[in-house]
Formats: C-alpha cells, sequence, structure tokens
C-alpha cells in the first residue's frame, strides 16, 4: 500500500468516524414523563396525534369549558410535556386551551432516525390539524409556545401558516450555524472540519441553515411574536434574541429578558407567566 494511498484511507476513516460521533452527539436524550398535568390538579386528557411516517405524537389536552382560544406548547430539545407543565399553568388558569405535545424521540412519542428543527416544526404542524380537526370549536384563535429548538419550530411553522394567531418564543437560538459553531468549538477543530460538519449537518436535515433559521423565520410572520429570553442563558446567550429582534424590527416583534434566567430556567419564567398571559389577551386573543 502506497503512502498517498494509506493517507487517503486514513483520512476516510477518521472523517467516517467524526461524522459518526456527530450522529451520537446530536442524539436527544429521552426524558419520558413521570408524572401528570392531575399532579397539579389539572382535569386532562391523554392523546395520540399521527404524524409523518406513520409515526405517534404523545400528547396532553388541557380543555377549559367553553374557551374557544388555544396555546399548543412544545419543548426543546431533550425535553417533554411534562417539563413544560410550569409553563402552562398560567394560560390554562387564564382560560386558555393547552395541548402539550412531544416532538419525535422524546418524552413518550414514537422514535425515529433523527430529530432537528424541521422535524419538530412537522410535529407541531400534525398538532396544529390535529387540534383543529378534533376540536374545532377550540381553536378559534391559536398560539404557539416553543422552547430553544421548538420555539425555532414554532416561528418556522408560523412564517409558513396564516391560522396562527400569536407566536411566544422562550430562548431561541438565532441561527442554526451559531449554536452549532459553540457547540464544535469545545472540541478545537480546524476550520476546514467544522465547515464540514456544517454541510453534513445540512445534508442530513435536508435544509440549508439559512432557510430554518429564527433569525431569518420571523421576517416571514405576521401575528405578533414575543421572544422571551434570559439574561443568564450560557447555552444560547441573550444576544441571539437582541439579534432576531433588531433583525427584523417590525412592530409585530416584541422582546422580554428576565434577569437571572438560563436556558433551561423554566421557574422564572413561570415567575412572568401573567405578562406572557397578558401578551396573548392583548396582541392576540382580543375580540
Amino acid at each position: 500500500m502506497s503512502y498517498v494511498t494509506g493517507t487517503a484511507l486514513t483520512l476516510a476513516l477518521l472523517t467516517s468516524l467524526f461524522l459518526a460521533a456527530l450522529h451520537l452527539g446530536f442524539r436527544a436524550p429521552r426524558i419520558r414523563e413521570q408524572g401528570t398535568p392531575a399532579d397539579l390538579g389539572i382535569d386532562y386528557q391523554s392523546a395520540q396525534i399521527p404524524t409523518v411516517a406513520g409515526k405517534q405524537l404523545f400528547a396532553w389536552w388541557l380543555p377549559v369549558a367553553n374557551a374557544d382560544h388555544s396555546i399548543i406548547i412544545l419543548h426543546g430539545w431533550g425535553g417533554n410535556a411534562e417539563l413544560m407543565l410550569p409553563m402552562a399553568q398560567p394560560f390554562h388558569q387564564a382560560g386558555i386551551n393547552v395541548l402539550l405535545i412531544d416532538a419525535r424521540n422524546h418524552g413518550s412519542s414514537d422514535p425515529d432516525t433523527f430529530s432537528s428543527l424541521p422535524r419538530f416544526a412537522e410535529d407541531l404542524d400534525h398538532a396544529i390539524d390535529w387540534l383543529q380537526h378534533n376540536h374545532p370549536g377550540k381553536t378559534r384563535k391559536l398560539a404557539l409556545l416553543g422552547h430553544s429548538l421548538g420555539a425555532g419550530a414554532a416561528l418556522l411553522t408560523a412564517s409558513r401558516r396564516q391560522d396562527i394567531s400569536a407566536v411566544i418564543s422562550v430562548s431561541a437560538f438565532a441561527h442554526p450555524e451559531w449554536i452549532m459553531k459553540r457547540y464544535l468549538q469545545r472540541f478545537h477543530l480546524p476550520g476546514p472540519v467544522t465547515g464540514l460538519a456544517l454541510r453534513y449537518v445540512q445534508w442530513v436535515i435536508g435544509h440549508r441553515f439559512n432557510d430554518i433559521a429564527p433569525l431569518n423565520s420571523v421576517c416571514r410572520i405576521d401575528c405578533p411574536i414575543l421572544l422571551v429570553h434570559g439574561r443568564a442563558d450560557t447555552t444560547v446567550p441573550v444576544e441571539d434574541a437582541r439579534a432576531i429582534a433588531s433583525g427584523c424590527p417590525r412592530p409585530n416583534i416584541t422582546l422580554l429578558e428576565i434577569d437571572g434566567a438560563e436556558h433551561d430556567s423554566v421557574d422564572k419564567i413561570e415567575q412572568h407567566g401573567m405578562e406572557l398571559v397578558a401578551f396573548l389577551q392583548q396582541r392576540a386573543f382580543a375580540g
């Protein structure tokens, strides 16, 4: 075996190992629900929602008598419906129906080959369609709330539909490339290797980062948008939320920064629950 051939084979092997490690590194951890909304004194119904490729999504439906406004809540990477319950409570207490869903590969939903922002958005689309079909009297006005990756999915979904009354984005990253680079920089990879990883991920998910970036999605949304972000977030810095807001300066976009809140500080955001409720009631559900 020549030196050139040996070097080429070694590079090919290392590249294959790197791409396999990249797949494993971006496999979402699965945390299944241990409790139910009943633990908080909330009446609910469990549901199975069909999504793509014959997969089923696990969901909790929290109806309110005589309420025709609803909000669908989607967790972030590695999350589930139960982890989002504290954020759902203020809306339910305010008389808004709530649908909490698990994306594929998360919580109690079916597994799939991989998770991504577009796949989160696919699941959210099917949840919207399911809710409108099965509870049409509850969806006169419909809002979306997503956390982290779920927030990016909510913005992407709203950018493609005309039946969404408002979006609340919690801790969204501005651009997939930014968060990918933050993740990869800890490995001190050469620039060309990082570039290869970025191209490979776009090939796997079947979408260019620019086409799905929240930074760009917001510019295609006409309904009111509330960007909520913790100033203590080290996973997705608050500068991402500021970039989203400033990148498309329109009157339908509002930024709420929360002191002391980290990326997964659902409890601190819950303390501002009435501000989120007021946003919906004043900007989206009025009339």
